[in-house]
């Protein structure tokens, strides 16, 4: 099986699992996902959920951010770990937003990663979410399920892991693929203890069973 044909088994095997490939980030506009994805670093979409709604209450629009200060907005964020920085970035680039790109969120992952703190992960997600471009989210959960795989050579990297990604997804299905990755990482294919017993995806694994008894041997 070539690893576009496992690509292609896993795609229609994840569908049937889980028919609704949607972001588990709550966002009512373009904006509160960009700012959403920022938070999620190093923190579970569950406590960004928790935070957001109080946060975009007191912030609703792009020129509300950008005109408080990182003190003020780090106040609502506090619990999702560095949020310092994470409040710093986010009023810098919605002061970006402002004033060099008038308001309108770039399309491309290249214009996306030009604002502070949005990196290839956040890009590709509003890109793929809110633009409806072909994208790979290569979060955790993607760069350990597709090395274990065998749809990538088992590289930490995010963009050596999108690159590899992108030469073996149909781009049409890439987006979502992700985010079912995700759902799959978080109930079967778990970081520590993956339930290869009841995994739908181990006829076409080549690590099925091979994690969890090299981890009971250490």
């Amino acid at each position: 099986m070539t690893k576009k044909q496992r690509a292609a088994a896993a795609i229609e095997i994840l569908k049937q699992r889980y028919p609704q490939a949607v972001c588990s980030l709550e966002a009512e506009q373009p904006l509160q996902l960009l700012i959403a994805t920022r938070l999620s670093a190093q923190c579970t979409d569950a406590r960004v959920n928790m935070v957001t709604p109080a946060l975009f209450a007191r912030f609703p629009t792009l020129d509300a951010f950008a005109e408080a200060t990182p003190e003020e907005v780090g106040g609502y964020i506090r619990s999702c770990g560095l949020y310092q920085t994470k409040a710093r970035d986010i009023v810098a680039m919605c002061i970006m937003l402002r004033d060099e790109f008038g308001g309108v969120l770039p399309d491309t992952v290249e214009g996306l990663t030009r604002l502070p703190g949005v990196g290839r992960k956040t890009a590709n997600l509003v890109c793929g979410d809110v633009f409806g471009k072909p994208a790979v989210v290569a979060d955790t959960h993607c760069i350990r399920i597709t090395g274990r795989l065998g749809l990538t050579d088992g590289t930490k990297d995010p963009l050596s892991v999108e690159r590899q990604l992108r030469r073996v997804l149909p781009p049409q299905e890439s987006n979502a693929f992700c985010h079912r990755i995700v759902l799959f990482g978080r109930e079967v294919c778990t970081a520590r203890a993956p339930k290869c017993g009841q995994c739908p995806l181990a006829e076409i694994c080549p690590s099925c069973g091979k994690v969890s008894a090299a981890q009971t041997k250490r």
